[in-house]
């Protein structure tokens, strides 16, 4: 596996159909993009963010130059905290080590590219199939907001988690 920029017109229609239900989508992008999503919100989001925090959207490819995994990284300049944003990997192929590989290869080039001297990330904690993969990548729980995001008749908490570079 390796990790290269997303490309907007080769990539957008493989990741597009990941998530295929409301609630998947609102536990991974806590609904700043449109569902079902589609290629003009997606591109008017990620400019938003890459304006106002420099987030550049990644994918992981497979041996066979395949998308499996998608996520964003931004660098805090104030901090030189890097942030993790909009993870997800292929539905088919969850479940085999492809988050974790994701996470680990975003983190070498968070602390040996960008330099940063942590890396965080937030995820709901509906979310405890991708806390414990954050968790057993190293990942630890600094603060939890309660009830920060409603979705339909749910009041969701949010974990901020952090890794300190070695």
């Amino acid at each position: 596996m390796k990790i290269r920029p997303f490309i907007l017109n080769r990539d957008f229609d493989k990741i597009k159909n990941w998530i295929t239900d409301e609630r998947t989508h609102a536990i991974w992008c806590a609904n700043r993009f449109e569902y079902p999503l589609n290629k003009v919100n997606f591109t008017a989001i990620m400019t938003e963010i890459w304006k106002e925090y420099g987030d550049i959207p990644h994918v992981a490819v497979d041996d066979s130059n395949e998308i499996i995994g998608f996520f964003c990284y931004s660098l805090n300049p104030d901090t030189n905290e890097g942030m993790l944003k909009f993870i997800m990997v292929d539905p088919a192929q969850r479940g085999k080590g492809i988050g974790k590989a994701m996470i680990r290869l975003a983190l070498e080039y968070a602390f040996d590219i960008t330099k940063a001297d942590a890396v965080h990330l937030n995820v709901f904690t509906e979310n405890a199939r991708a806390k414990k993969c954050y968790e057993s990548v190293g990942f630890a729980e600094r603060y939890t907001d309660a009830d920060v995001f409603a979705y339909k008749d749910e009041l969701w908490n949010r974990c901020n988690m952090i890794i300190k570079k070695e």
